[in-house]
């Protein structure tokens, strides 16, 4: 006995010294990548943006360039990215081409820098995964040990794009199968991502955001934020519905990509004539706004689930998280401002909120409240998270994510093998008891 326990204590420290080395270097190379493509994003956002009204000419010319060098080089590249890395882990063996890499970085510049209206955490999220199934190789992983190395890359990622290394990490592994945490994978997801977090700052990616005033914790303040929960359990139901309705609609146009691609710009540039430029790009500075106790107008989060729709279906390469930040604060100051609330901590919690119910990633959110906010936020984070999941059902914005288990014993499989065939219990009738 005692010598197996001592066997099995060399697997263990074995196992921890080569995830150990294998995470370290996936943060790093990860980190290094990825930073050096934020930094390049940022600057070249701030170039157009003291353009003036020149710059709405690149809006088209920008989705042109991003679909044309997507579907000349790589064709997996389309999409938002993180959907496509899911699905390589799930049905592929997690085999991601290295070609991604490049044309991922240059395509989401064309969407980005003009003012399309995308994420930054998709492309990322693709690029590190990509990185890392390319490490695999080198090191003639195996399929198993693979899969958990592109983990690590999608938590570096994120660590390298959130600035939160901790809800990186949980995300990494939160975000594939709804309903189930993988615990062996959690180790070298934190690794990576601390690591991802310590070089992007060195590099000198900007992070921070404003930390609004979080109020005591009481009964009244809990009740609100249960009230608030079901508001963006709504919001979520609607911007993962409606994003998928738009992109079935440019499905069914029978006309070349091309045509489709303008008629996303031009979708773009009416809502640009209409309403200014408040929601283009990722809505770093709305998000801003709101976090500061200023409120945005009431339909914002419609529009700008409406330009992300319609910037991944003319062809632009981006995520969907960045955006939804924005979605998830407007619709937080839309509710502050009917109810005469703290529109900057309602503004928070719609932010974390929609995030938890629209990729469903509640324990992740939380995390990311914490580290952006500080940990008096973390009650009403929780309480807001779960919520918020629970009532999105099984909607998702990632259509790839596989759910575990449902989100109520009401719930069940129809077919076994299906595992999107969630449907409630069908009720017995009261002869069969």
């Amino acid at each position: 006995m005692a010598k197996q326990a001592i066997e099995n204590e060399e697997i263990l420290f074995q196992g921890v010294l080569k995830w150990l080395i294998l995470s370290m270097a996936c943060g790093v190379i990860v980190a290094v990548v990825v930073g050096t493509f934020l930094i390049v994003l940022y600057k070249g956002i701030d170039f157009v943006y003291g353009l003036g009204v020149w710059k709405y000419v690149l809006i088209p010319s920008g989705l042109l360039a991003s679909l044309y060098s997507i579907k000349i080089f790589a064709p997996a590249a389309a999409g938002h990215g993180t959907d496509r890395v899911i699905e390589a882990i799930h049905y592929k063996a997690a085999v991601i081409p290295f070609s991604i890499v490049p044309v991922k970085i240059i395509s989401t510049l064309f969407t980005l820098i003009p003012g399309a209206v995308v994420g930054t955490e998709g492309p990322s999220v693709q690029i590190g995964a990509a990185l890392m199934s390319e490490m695999s190789k080198i090191f003639k992983l195996s399929v198993k040990e693979r899969k958990k190395l592109v983990i690590c890359g999608v938590s570096a990622a994120l660590s390298s794009v959130f600035g939160a290394p901790v809800a990186g990490a949980v995300f990494g592994v939160e975000v594939l199968f709804v309903g189930e945490i993988f615990y062996p994978v959690l180790l070298p997801a934190f690794i990576s991502a601390i690591m991802a977090y310590m070089v992007c700052l060195n590099l000198g990616v900007p992070y921070g955001l404003p930390v609004p005033l979080i109020p005591d914790l009481d009964f009244v303040m809990s009740g609100w934020c249960v009230l608030a929960s079901f508001f963006f359990g709504l919001i979520c139901i609607f911007h993962i519905e409606f994003t998928h309705f738009i992109a079935r609609i440019f499905n069914k146009f029978v006309l070349p990509d091309w045509a489709k691609s303008l008629i996303a710009s031009s979708l773009i540039l009416i809502v640009v004539a209409f309403s200014g430029e408040e929601f283009l790009g990722m809505g770093e500075r709305g998000l801003k706004r709101v976090l500061s106790g200023e409120s945005l107008v009431g339909y914002a989060f419609f529009i700008k689930s409406f330009l992300l729709a319609v910037t991944l279906s003319g062809g632009g390469s981006g995520g969907v998280l960045t955006p939804t930040f924005y979605i998830g604060a407007a619709a937080g100051a839309l509710f502050a401002s009917v109810f005469g609330l703290n529109i900057a901590f309602f503004g928070a919690l719609g932010f974390i909120g929609c995030i938890a119910g629209s990729v469903n990633t509640p324990i992740a959110a939380t995390f990311l409240a914490v580290e952006l906010f500080g940990a008096s936020i973390a009650p009403f984070a929780g309480i807001v998270c779960i919520i918020t999941y629970m009532i999105s059902g099984a909607r998702s914005l990632y259509p790839t994510q596989i759910l575990i288990r449902p989100k109520s014993d009401d719930f069940v499989l129809a077919d076994p093998l299906d595992k999107k065939s969630w449907q409630v219990k069908p009720v017995k009738d009261k002869s069969e008891k």
